[in-house]
């Protein structure tokens, strides 16, 4: 019999866009936030510090599954939870490669998957010297905690990242940052795979996501334009990096579509992501729906989109007065056929507090209703 009791380690939004889902498929989802009042409040059962192994562990004593709304858990404390018998999806030795862009650039270049040239650099001298090689630009990047535009820079002279590298040694735990090619692209795609234990695997339609200030903006399901071979190439990319990392549950795999027809892998994310969310009401089976499967091990749905076309639009920062629910009235007024979705978030500039998706058959008047809808939240 499968075990049907999910703990969630994490309080933010993918947590609580995993609970509608979890009610429908009958599986009591339990969540331990970071503190009171988040996200996923609704399902939350034990408030703590993550990174604390006794909170983590008396956590994990309620529950029959720990997946995660984040990537942060501490590796020592993951393991110590495989040690202790504790079903972990994704694992450590996989997580690890979301966690660390050092580790995951090392891996991914062994198992020859296509990805900007890089290396690992401890010093103002070993960023000059790439720089040197590589026409005198670059982007470095914080090997772990960088997120939405964090931890990620462009720099041009060997002493762009002398701060970071300062930090690295106040830290006293060392360590190097990872430089990159600053890659020539015309979009940014993502490519959404969900694993279970036993290998199944499940892979959405490919999607372009336009970022603004580093932050995910907007999603359009399917890419718009692809060809048959950026689509198996996409497709086949996150297959091979789901199956030779052995993840379970949901894998984004962020991608850059070059100039020059490449397609190359830029971040990995081991949980429902951003990129994701149009498959609430656009796919047969919400990748929300789908991680709850993949971690019970249960038979994956359908990733088949429902209409031509799905557009997210990211509500970011929300409202200057008030909240995202005094402005429902008008905006479900006048975009009936919207789908609105907020996250119980206090507006802040910048800050992700929801999301509206649009489907239809025609992308032009599809894009053009979903901003139009998130609009009404702005200002």
């Amino acid at each position: 019999m499968a075990k049907n009791t999910v703990g969630v380690i994490g309080g933010g939004q993918l947590a609580r866009m995993m609970i509608p889902p979890a009610i429908e498929l009958g599986v009591d989802i339990r969540v331990l936030e970071e503190a009171e009042g988040m996200s996923a409040e609704l399902a939350a059962t034990a408030v703590g510090d993550y990174r604390d192994l006794d909170t983590v562990l008396a956590f994990a004593e309620t529950v029959d599954v720990i997946t995660f709304d984040h990537e942060h858990v501490p590796p020592a404390i993951l393991r110590e939870l495989v040690n202790r018998g504790v079903q972990v999806h994704p694992g450590p030795d996989a997580l690890l490669y979301a966690q660390d862009k050092l580790q995951m650039r090392a891996k991914l270049t062994e198992l020859g998957l296509p990805v900007p040239d890089w290396a690992a650099v401890e010093s103002a001298e070993d960023l000059g010297a790439f720089l040197d090689d590589h026409g005198g630009r670059a982007v470095v990047k914080t090997a772990r905690g960088g997120y939405d535009g964090k931890g990620v820079r462009v720099v041009s002279d060997a002493a762009g990242a002398d701060d970071w590298f300062l930090a690295l040694a106040e830290d006293g735990r060392g360590g190097a940052l990872l430089v990159e090619e600053l890659v020539s692209f015309q979009r940014e795609l993502a490519q959404l795979i969900a694993r279970r234990p036993s290998g199944q695997t499940a892979v959405w339609p490919v999607v372009e996501t336009v970022q603004r200030d580093g932050v995910c903006a907007e999603v359009i399901a399917p890419a718009p334009g692809s060809s048959e071979r950026v689509v198996e190439v996409a497709a086949e990319i996150a297959r091979r990096i789901a199956d030779g990392l052995g993840v379970t549950g949901v894998l984004a795999v962020e991608m850059f579509e070059t100039t020059d027809g490449r397609v190359l892998v830029n971040e990995l994310a081991m949980r429902p992501h951003n990129s994701g969310h149009w498959s609430i009401e656009g796919a047969v089976t919400s990748q929300f729906e789908q991680h709850l499967r993949a971690v019970l091990d249960l038979p994956l749905g359908a990733p088949d989109a429902r209409d031509d076309w799905s557009v997210m639009v990211n509500i970011l920062g929300g409202p200057s007065e008030g909240t995202l629910q005094d402005r429902y009235p008008a905006a479900l007024a006048a975009h009936p056929e919207a789908k609105f979705h907020g996250y119980g978030k206090d507006p802040r500039p910048g800050r992700k507090v929801g999301h509206v998706t649009v489907t239809g058959d025609d992308l032009d008047d599809v894009v053009y209703r979903a901003r139009a809808a998130a609009a009404f939240f702005e200002g």
